[in-house]
């Protein structure tokens, strides 16, 4: 009687990962494009540029501003979902160290900062802002670390909770392990950038990389130790045949 109520709560494991990764990377992406198509082809502003460059986008461009916060505050809601499901799916699957906290810690503050980062460039798409370059160029700043540095330094440990226990408890195929750990080392030295401008470079490639793990890690991470189990004996006799 126990192990029969037990086994709905074994098999309790949330919305499916891999469809709200590719909904929340959907959304991110599509604030770039569209923002950039809306501004005639022109890119959101580097904080490291000039006032005047910076300036003349936002007095320019602001509906273009407007969506792409619209779209980026939207992405970081199916994001603190996937973080709480697959810190809940590790805990179905048995695992009690640390990565599975880690994973949500890092997966909320990361969809936080992404959705602060929207916020502020919300903020940027206010005419009556606009009018003080000062303020502009703060919120620009504001903008810019917390959905940099602030957002890809904490998707990075979203990357590594999962990527550690799927590694050492065999959940991940072992190539796709490794390459989460690599992308997590990026991330977390993407913390430069507040010391070292030309360290921004590290922001995209740990971004998007993280992105693209998340949506294979999300497809991959078995629902129960018996669905891993499954996966195995299944590509053991594909490999037989």
């Amino acid at each position: 009687m126990t192990a029969v109520e037990r086994t709905p709560r074994q098999n309790e494991a949330g919305p499916p990962l891999g469809i709200l990764a590719v909904v929340f990377t959907a959304l991110f992406l599509a604030g770039i494009v569209i923002s950039t198509v809306m501004a005639g082809g022109v890119t959101f502003p580097s904080p490291f540029g000039s006032s005047a460059e910076i300036l003349a986008y936002f007095h320019d461009h602001q509906n273009a501003v407007q969506v792409s916060a619209f779209l980026q505050f939207g992405a970081s809601v199916p994001m603190a979902i996937y973080a709480a499901t697959a810190s809940a799916r590790l805990h179905n699957l048995g695992i009690r160290a640390p990565g599975a906290t880690i994973a949500l810690a890092g997966g909320l503050l990361a969809a936080g900062m992404l959705a602060l980062s929207a916020m502020f460039g919300w903020v940027l798409s206010r005419p009556e802002v606009l009018t003080e370059s000062a303020v502009v160029r703060a919120l620009q700043d504001l903008a810019f670390v917390t959905g940099g540095a602030g957002h890809v330094v904490f998707l990075g440990l979203l990357v590594a909770g999962i990527a550690v226990p799927g590694l050492l408890a065999g959940l991940l195929p072992r190539p796709l392990a490794f390459a989460g750990l690599a992308v997590a080392v990026i991330a977390e030295l993407s913390t430069l950038t507040l010391l070292v401008s030309d360290a921004a470079i590290l922001l995209p490639v740990a971004r998007f990389t993280s992105l693209a793990w998340l949506i294979a890690a999300g497809f991959l991470l078995p629902r129960s130790r018996a669905g891993r189990t499954g996966s195995r004996r299944q590509a053991r006799k594909d490999a037989a045949v």
